[in-house]
């Protein structure tokens, strides 16, 4: 009897731990889905919480905040020079309905030298200027773009031949000529200097023919005038922001050209 007490006593012990055991197992294995979810949820909060490296980046801000205007972006006796008798030496601008981003003036003038004959030159000069843009990238970006673009367009102008590319250096942050030849009543030599200083890209026609006799233009003399020519003309968009803190950007940037709506080189004449 007193074996069988012994034995229901050691039983019932057993039965009463049996569930403390079960209870501390479930305890613990449901504390490890809580504490893995607690954790993923604190992840994904913390995750989500971090702005976006793209929405938190500040626009750049661009260096030139206007342009100059561009017929006087040339100075006056740099155009007596390189266009004697220019007809309107003041020169001629063309319209644009954003003269902050996009502008150019051209000139032009026939010199006759009695039998010797005659010698017209034609100069053009565009402006174009980026702002930074959150979806588009920086005004320096921008105006890269641009640059090489009017490179090529000068590589592919219609009628042109004797193409000769080279590096124009010593003028802003990128610059390269373009000169080539067309034939039209007579042969016209031309030359197209592009530069970008910055966040504008300056870009310069240069042209010159010989009538009624007269010795073809020197075509090493045309890119040297060429090159004088927009070395005035990136000074000048200098000069037209010195002191001028460019403006503060919005997160779209401001009102800025495109490619597509840039004012491009012209390598005719226009008389």
């Amino acid at each position: 009897m007193h074996r069988s007490a012994s034995r229901l006593t050691r039983v019932l012990a057993c039965a009463a731990v049996v569930p403390v055991v079960l209870t501390a197992a479930g305890c613990s294995s449901d504390s490890g889905k809580s504490s893995g979810t607690e954790s993923g949820k604190k992840s994904t909060a913390s995750s989500s919480a971090k702005p976006s490296s793209k929405a938190s980046a500040a626009l750049e801000k661009v260096a030139f905040a206007k342009l100059p205007d561009p017929c006087k972006a040339i100075a006056s006796k740099t155009i007596d020079s390189v266009v004697p008798e220019a007809k309107e030496k003041n020169g001629t601008a063309a319209k644009s309905n954003d003269l902050a981003n996009r502008a150019s003036c051209s000139w032009n003038g026939l010199q006759t030298d009695g039998v010797k004959g005659s010698q017209y030159r034609w100069l053009s000069v565009s402006l174009v200027r980026y702002d930074s843009h959150a979806s588009l990238g920086s005004g320096d970006k921008r105006a890269e773009e641009q640059y090489n673009k009017q490179i090529e367009l000068a590589k592919t102008v219609e009628g042109a031949h004797d193409v000769k590319v080279e590096q124009a250096g010593g003028i802003g942050d990128q610059g390269s000529s373009v000169a080539y030849g067309v034939k039209k009543d007579v042969d016209f030599f031309n030359t197209t200097v592009v530069v970008r200083t910055h966040n504008v890209v300056v870009t310069l026609d240069y042209n010159g023919a010989a009538y009624e006799g007269a010795g073809a233009p020197d075509q090493a003399k045309l890119l040297q005038d060429a090159i004088a020519s927009t070395r005035d003309a990136v000074n000048a968009v200098d000069a037209a922001n010195k002191g001028d803190a460019a403006p503060e950007q919005g997160p779209s940037g401001s009102a800025s050209p495109s490619g597509s709506a840039s004012p491009s080189g012209s390598a005719s004449p226009q008389q």
